[in-house]
C-alpha cells in the first residue's frame, strides 16, 4: 500500500499547488494539505484514527454541501445536463466550479477511507 499512499501524497500536493489561483485557496490548499500529511503518515505505517475522524468529519459534511448547493452537484446534473467539467480548465460557471470541488472531496473521502480501513486492522498508534 505504501505506492498507494505515497502516489496521493504528490497527488494532493500537487491539487493544493494548483489552488493558488482559485476563489477560496485560504479553504482548498489546507483540505488538500492535511489529506496529503494523512498519506504521508500512512506510508510511513502511522495511524492516527482521532486525524482521520476529524478529515471525515469536516469533508464529509462539506462534501453533502457541494451536492444541495445552489450551484452544486445536482444543478450541475439537472439544469446543465452534467456539462463537461473538463471542458476548459477555467471554471467560467459557478456549477462547474462546485462540481470539480465535489469531486475532489469525493477523491479525498475515498483515499482517506481506504487508507483507514487498511491501516485500523493493522495497528492502531498514536492516540487514539
Amino acid at each position: 500500500m505504501k505506492p498507494f499512499y505515497l502516489f496521493f501524497v504528490f497527488t494532493f500536493l500537487l491539487f493544493a499547488a494548483l489552488q493558488y489561483n482559485d476563489p477560496d485557496p485560504y479553504l482548498w490548499i489546507p483540505l488538500y494539505l492535511y489529506a496529503a500529511l494523512l498519506c504521508w503518515q500512512a506510508a510511513k505505517g502511522k495511524f492516527y484514527r482521532k486525524a482521520y475522524w476529524l478529515a471525515f468529519a469536516v469533508y464529509g459534511p462539506y462534501a453533502v454541501y457541494k451536492i444541495f448547493d445552489k450551484n452544486g452537484l445536482v444543478d450541475w446534473v439537472t439544469k446543465h445536463h452534467a456539462q463537461n467539467l473538463a471542458d476548459t480548465m477555467k471554471a467560467a460557471t459557478p456549477w462547474v466550479e462546485e462540481s470539480r470541488e465535489f469531486f475532489g472531496l469525493l477523491i479525498i473521502l475515498l483515499v482517506l477511507a481506504i487508507s483507514y480501513f487498511n491501516l485500523s486492522k493493522r495497528k492502531t498508534s498514536g492516540f487514539k
